[in-house]
């Protein structure tokens, strides 16, 4: 099946809609003290309460609830005055009691959004957000995990677990719009320090629903039954999943039309390594699961002023940061997503570094061509970086003075970077010193004087015959600015 080919040219639109569940950056976990770090042996952070025996009582995490509020805050939710817990009925054998407890008819939060633009133009796209709340999470089944054996073995370090979940409404139209969504989303929340999000270790994770409409000869509008697509541990293989299943319901529908739209929701699993979706089985609806309110808990309320307090902690979100910096700066938009994507710690960086330097632009360029590919060749974080910014707004100020060029500049930059010297001291152990105006002078005319034939073409107007100047010059005194070397150049030959 050519996915990429058939979704790109069949005459339909397709519907995504995004269920994101998030853990939350807790030490313990949501109803229980037994802790969330991630990598603990199999079942050795559990106690009573997460493992579901009898007589255990359930206690609300406060800092989780405060976290899942400054997420829904952010996601521009209506926040409800008054939320109660339910139990969410269903058997599987990685939890414990039996039934998860979860919020349905009074969540929390609802009627929330978050908008995501391509800078590059490509799309703008507003998704609603149906609502936010919190939820325990289950335990981990590990299959076949003894080599030839069809073992399944269990681990509840995870169960009861803090987990915010995130649903959509279904306003998606691309696979490529679904990733990019949920890279802003994911820079949200970190942005909040609501959740690391990391994927590899369960931190986030993604069910994506998605169907397509389908234009007909007599104007009505047919739709492929909605199939929510399970088990994808990263935003590329959400992308990759939602291409593949659109291209196979765009196919099963030319084969069978009509019976298709018969057939009921679907749950699949998306295989990585194989590229396809594979059935599971038809998906639940709410009254499966019956639902009931949870006795053990009581409601919680939240006043105007708890809210206020947790506004005034949240900071600028990343949509706004793009425009303040956009604006504050003098950057391009283009500039600002680069710098707001590397996270909150790197604008802090590059901030300092403007603010010292006076000129955004020139710290945006430094910022993106000398710091984050230094960052991407090393690995670690721009808090480890050991040039910090007044060391870096020292050495572009040089350069910007021209007592060195940019090339030396950057000579500079590797060794404060691998020495860690102050930026005066690597100058002076380079041998490199400022030319000055009388010295440089002096050189710009010892090189007019041997070069006739370039004086007479900069006189008949080819001024960027003068470039032929700067290599000498640099073989005569390899500290010179070659910039300012062709300048005067260019000056001297005008005056005579």
């Amino acid at each position: 099946m050519n996915a990429t080919a058939a979704s790109t040219a069949a005459p339909f639109t397709t519907i995504v809609g995004l269920e994101v569940h998030v853990q939350l950056q807790t030490l313990t976990k949501l109803f229980c003290g037994c802790s969330t770090k991630f990598g603990a042996p199999p079942n050795t952070q559990v106690c009573p309460t997460c493992l579901g025996l009898p007589g255990s009582l359930p206690v609300m995490n406060r800092h989780a609830f405060e976290l899942a509020l400054k997420a829904a805050l952010a996601l521009n939710c209506r926040i409800a005055g008054f939320t109660k817990w339910d139990r969410k009925n269903y058997f599987y054998p990685d939890l414990p009691k039996g039934y998860q407890i979860s919020q349905f008819d009074l969540p929390f939060s609802a009627d929330g959004f978050l908008e995501v633009v391509d800078p590059k133009g490509a799309f703008s796209r507003r998704v609603d957000i149906v609502r936010v709340h919190l939820e325990e999470d289950a335990g981990k089944s590990m299959h076949d995990e003894a080599a030839g054996t069809a073992d399944t073995r269990i681990d509840l370090n995870r169960a009861g677990t803090p987990l915010c979940e995130i649903v959509t409404q279904p306003d998606l139209r691309s696979p490529q719009e679904a990733r990019a969504w949920l890279n802003e989303l994911k820079l949200l929340l970190e942005y909040l320090g609501v959740s690391d999000c990391n994927m590899q270790e369960g931190s986030l994770r993604v069910d994506a629903n998605v169907n397509l409409h389908i234009p007909q000869p007599d104007g009505r509008i047919a739709k492929t039954p909605i199939v929510e697509i399970k088990n994808v541990n990263s935003f590329r293989s959400v992308e990759r999943a939602l291409v593949y299943e659109t291209a196979r319901q765009w196919e099963e529908w030319q084969a069978t039309k009509a019976e298709m739209g018969k057939t009921p929701k679907q749950t699949r699993g998306w295989d990585d390594p194989a590229g396809v979706t594979r059935a599971q089985r038809h998906k639940e609806e709410s009254s499966d699961y019956r639902y009931f309110p949870e006795p053990d808990l009581v409601p919680v309320t939240v006043s105007e002023q708890q809210l206020a307090e947790v506004r005034s902690r949240m900071g600028e979100p990343p949509t706004i940061l793009r425009k303040t910096l956009a604006d504050r700066w003098k950057i391009s938009p283009y500039d600002a997503d680069v710098l707001v994507n590397q996270g909150r710690e790197l604008v802090a960086y590059f901030e300092d570094l403007a603010t010292a330097l006076g000129d955004g632009k020139v710290a945006s360029n430094w910022m993106q061509q000398d710091v984050l590919r230094t960052l991407n060749e090393r690995g670690g974080t721009i808090g480890e970086f050991p040039v910090r910014p007044a060391a870096l707004a020292d050495l572009i100020g040089r350069v910007s003075k021209g007592d060195f060029d940019t090339s030396r500049g950057r000579e500079i930059f590797a060794e404060v970077l691998a020495s860690g010297r102050p930026v005066a001291d690597v100058v002076a152990s380079l041998g490199i010193a400022a030319v000055g105006d009388d010295e440089l002078t002096a050189l710009c005319r010892e090189l007019l004087a041997e070069n006739p034939k370039i004086v007479a073409d900069v006189k008949g107007g080819k001024e960027q015959a003068a470039a032929g100047l700067i290599g000498q010059a640099k073989k005569k005194n390899p500290n010179v600015n070659p910039g300012k070397v062709r300048a005067m150049c260019i000056d001297l030959i005008r005056a005579m």
